[in-house]
């Protein structure tokens, strides 16, 4: 079992890391090991022990499985991290290896490691080893049946929740969005079907902030600042462009969109934009009695 392999993109310049763990529990035994790039890609690894093995071991298991990864991909220089002390001061030669079935397992790390031109081990902090634990407590938690093919698994990094991008069809048309009876009122001085005095005054008090122009509704902010408002499909169309990459690209390519001049008025602003957001979830609940 593994978690991700690279088929190409493993021949850069520099050191490689090679961060390994192993972990025990009362369902098996499971090893971890990532290799880094020299940019900083992570390539990491899995492996279920379906043998009986000590602590120690599986440690010695996982690092092997990591160093024979990298010289399949010929990778020449390794900085090897782990966070068992024994085993990094065994492999270094600052500490003696009695046990037997260690001494087996470090001789055969010691043959691997001829085919680098260098290679360093490092001990690790178990909370800087944190990947490489994850895997390996991964593959040691749950049996797997020995027919059963596994597959990758994808580690994905979600920026934003989920419900912000859970839009149907029907949502991405957006015939009726939040603002729809304000601009109704806005435009022709209409009245949603149904609605009470009440509801009637309080739509007017609202569209008191509101200014239309070429048919596109904004909200007057202070210092004569508009606000353009959006519906459901271009809001989320504008957490994409936030979540692309920089930040202050993404706001600037967003005020540009929006006709917006905010600059040093953005925290002023923000806030005034947070404050009629109240009022338009209230709105948009059919909550106009105050």
């Amino acid at each position: 079992m593994y978690v991700a392999t690279a088929e190409e993109g493993f021949q850069e310049g520099g050191p490689w890391k090679l961060n390994f763990d192993g972990a025990s529990n009362a369902i098996g035994n499971g090893i971890g090991a990532v290799l880094v790039s020299p940019s900083g890609d992570h390539y990491p690894f899995t492996s279920k022990l379906d043998f009986d093995c000590t602590n120690n071991m599986d440690e010695y298991e996982a690092c092997i499985m990591g160093i024979r990864a990298a010289i399949e991909q010929k990778i020449k220089v390794l900085e090897v991290y782990g966070d068992s002390a024994l085993v990094i001061y065994q492999l270094k030669g600052e500490w003696e290896t009695r046990d037997p079935k260690l001494v087996r397992y470090r001789n055969l790390v010691l043959k691997l490691i001829e085919e680098f031109d260098s290679v360093t081990f490092c001990y690790l902090p178990r909370d800087e080893n944190q990947m490489a634990d994850a895997l390996a407590t991964l593959a040691s938690m749950f049996k797997v049946n020995k027919p059963e093919d596994m597959k990758p698994i994808q580690i994905n990094i979600h920026e934003a929740p989920a419900h912000c991008y859970n839009l149907d069809d029907e949502e991405e048309k957006d015939d009726h969005p939040w603002y729809h009876d304000i601009l109704g009122y806005v435009k022709s001085r209409e009245y949603p079907d149904h609605a009470t005095k009440n509801d009637k005054r309080t739509l007017r008090r609202l569209a008191i902030d509101y200014v239309l122009d070429r048919e596109i509704l904004y909200k007057k902010g202070k210092d004569q600042v508009l606000l353009k408002c959006v519906d459901v499909v271009e809001a989320k169309k504008f957490l994409e462009e936030v979540h692309k990459g920089d930040q202050i690209v993404s706001y600037q390519r967003i005020e540009k969109r929006l006709g917006l001049s905010i600059g040093s008025q953005r925290e002023k602003d923000d806030s005034n934009f947070a404050s009629s957001e109240l009022n338009f979830e209230d709105y948009s609940k059919g909550n106009l009695t105050k």
